[in-house]
């Protein structure tokens, strides 16, 4: 497959089926689903069979990695989701911050519970959260900066959690990690290419030139000016296809083979790792209009 190709990213391996079996079994032992979404791709990385799963229970919203994404569009679609009756807000789990707004989202959302636990008598009884999410959307680091330790497997690539346990999260909270789990089929192609963007996928499962060529493409219509001051492009990238500017950026960053060749793999992996850490900028994918 050359660079300038496109391809269908697909990836549902066994644990997914049981991970799903394992959501659908501890599902009754929780008062709210707390839905993870990138912020960066907050379409491509809901899962819509979820709904199917949790059918009507409470669910809180959580746009992770809003340190990547542009705040402007973080706000729009946090107030997409509010207008839908959802407990909706953003965070950066790897630093903690704004995940403390899980407790008032939680607590405004199940306050008729609540108030009926009281009435019980049933004044110990914690709330119980169910995290879940894709792979790599940060389940585990959630509950790590939660619970103040290493308590989740966390790693920076798909697939690292496998199993489903409860976690204690201070005196009135517990939360279920759960796998990262896909969707059996991913229809559309954008939406593949989304997730192996932001690395919810394995790079097994695609080629990364022609992936890599595909975001500057995308970059390209959403973040020209981000792109050219990134790899300090004079020329008219609206002239060039993606092939043309990875080589470009290529070149430019001395990524040279024997005889003068741009080695145009080692700049796809660059390329994609830099997108990732935001070293491009702060942006989001998939950006509403005001």
């Amino acid at each position: 497959m050359n660079g300038s190709e496109k391809q269908t990213i697909q990836w549902f391996p066994g644990h997914m089926v049981k991970t799903e079996k394992q959501i659908q079994k501890n599902l009754k032992l929780a008062d709210a689903v707390v839905e993870i979404l990138d912020a960066r791709i907050p379409l491509s990385s809901h899962n819509p069979q979820l709904g199917r799963l949790i059918g009507s229970k409470p669910r809180i919203i959580l746009m992770n990695k809003e340190d990547l994404a542009d705040p402007k569009q973080t706000a729009l679609w946090l107030n997409c989701f509010q207008k839908r009756g959802w407990g909706a807000f953003s965070a950066d789990c790897k630093s903690g911050k704004g995940i403390g707004s899980l407790f008032s989202q939680s607590e405004r959302l199940l306050s008729a519970k609540m108030e009926s636990w009281k009435e019980k008598g049933m004044t110990g009884k914690r709330i119980r959260l169910m995290a879940v999410g894709i792979p790599n959307v940060g389940k585990s680091s959630l509950i790590n900066r939660l619970a103040h330790g290493s308590r989740a497997a966390v790693e920076n690539r798909p697939g690292v959690t496998r199993t489903s346990q409860w976690f204690q999260i201070g005196k009135s909270f517990e939360m279920m990690d759960t796998p990262g789990v896909l969707w059996p089929k991913i229809s559309s192609r954008k939406v593949g290419e989304h997730l192996a963007f932001t690395g919810a996928v394995k790079e097994s499962t695609y080629d990364v030139e022609p992936i890599a060529c595909q975001l500057l493409e995308t970059l390209r219509q959403i973040a020209p000016d981000n792109l050219k001051e990134c790899y300090r492009i004079d020329e008219d990238i609206n002239e060039m296809d993606g092939f043309g500017m990875l080589e470009r950026i290529g070149r430019k960053r001395g990524m040279l083979s024997v005889g003068g060749v741009v080695n145009t793999e080692r700049a796809a992996h660059m390329l994609l790792d830099e997108f990732r850490s935001a070293k491009i900028g702060r942006i989001t994918l998939e950006p509403l209009k005001p």
